[in-house]
C-alpha cells in the first residue's frame, strides 16, 4: 500500500499542517516507519535540557540554526552569548521563535541567507539533517554558509540506524500534508555522507544519554 493510500483525504501544504502541530494539535508523521509516529512537538517547545546544552557546547561563535522550529535552541544560543539566527520555512515556527526571544527568519535553507560564508557554525539539530531527503546536498549547503575554518554541527541517529531516504507526510486527524522527502543519517554513515559533501573532518560525540552529534569541517 502506498503512502498516499493510507492518508486521509483532506490535503494541505507541509507548512499548514506543521503550523497546526505547533499550535498544539496532535500530529503524526507517516512513511518513516512501519506506522504513524507521533510528531514530538513537545520536545521542540520545551525548555532546553542538559543534552541540548551539551549539543550547543559544540557550537562556536555566531551560529545559524537551520530548521529552528519554535526556537528552543536559537534562544538558548543567544542566552549563552552567541550571535544566533534561526531559519525555518514555516511562519508559525518563526513567530514562536521570535516570541521566545530568538532572532529568526522565514527562509528556505537553500535560499539566499544573511551572512553567507561568514557564520562560524551551522547547526542541524532535532533530525534536521533529513531536510529535503538529500543529506549530501544539505551538508554541502551548510558548509557554504560557514566561514573558512567554520563548522557544521549535526545531530545524528544512534549507532545501528542506517542512512535512509524516503517519502513522508504529516497527518493531523483528517488533515494531511503533501508528501515530502526526508532522510535519516546515523553515526555509522556520517563519515561517508560528510565526505561526499566536502566535509571530511568528522568528530562524533555523544550528547546526553541517548543523543549523538558530529562536528564537521571542510577537508
Amino acid at each position: 500500500m502506498s503512502l498516499i493510500e493510507v492518508l486521509p483525504r483532506q490535503r494541505a501544504s507541509f507548512s499548514e499542517v506543521f503550523a497546526e502541530a505547533l499550535r498544539g494539535r496532535p500530529c503524526s508523521v507517516v512513511g518513516l516507519g512501519e506506522g504513524p509516529e507521533a510528531l514530538p512537538v513537545h520536545e521542540w517547545r520545551r525548555d532546553p535540557d542538559s543534552a541540548d546544552l551539551a549539543l550547543l557546547a559544540h557550537c562556536s561563535g555566531p551560529t545559524l540554526d537551520l530548521g529552528c522550529g519554535p526556537g528552543r535552541l536559537a534562544a538558548a544560543l543567544a542566552a549563552l552569548g552567541h550571535v544566533a539566527l534561526g531559519v525555518d520555512v514555516v511562519r508559525e515556527a518563526v513567530d514562536q521563535a521570535v516570541a521566545r526571544g530568538a532572532a529568526a527568519l522565514r527562509r528556505d535553507v537553500f535560499d539566499r541567507l544573511p551572512g553567507e560564508g561568514r557564520w562560524e557554525t551551522a547547526l542541524l539539530a532535532d533530525g534536521n539533517v533529513g531536510i529535503g531527503g538529500d543529506p549530501v546536498a544539505l551538508l554541502r549547503r551548510a558548509g557554504e554558509l560557514v566561514a573558512a575554518g567554520g563548522r557544521v554541527v549535526v545531530e545524528l541517529d544512534p549507532p545501528g540506524v542506517g542512512h535512509r531516504t524516503g517519502w513522508a507526510a504529516l497527518q493531523c486527524a483528517d488533515l494531511h500534508s503533501a508528501p515530502f522527502r526526508w532522510a535519516t543519517v546515523g553515526t555509522d554513515d556520517v563519515h561517508e555522507v560528510a565526505a561526499a559533501a566536502g566535509l571530511a573532518r568528522v568528530e562524533v560525540h555523544r550528547v546526553g544519554e541517548v543523543r549523538w552529534c558530529a562536528v564537521l569541517r571542510p577537508a
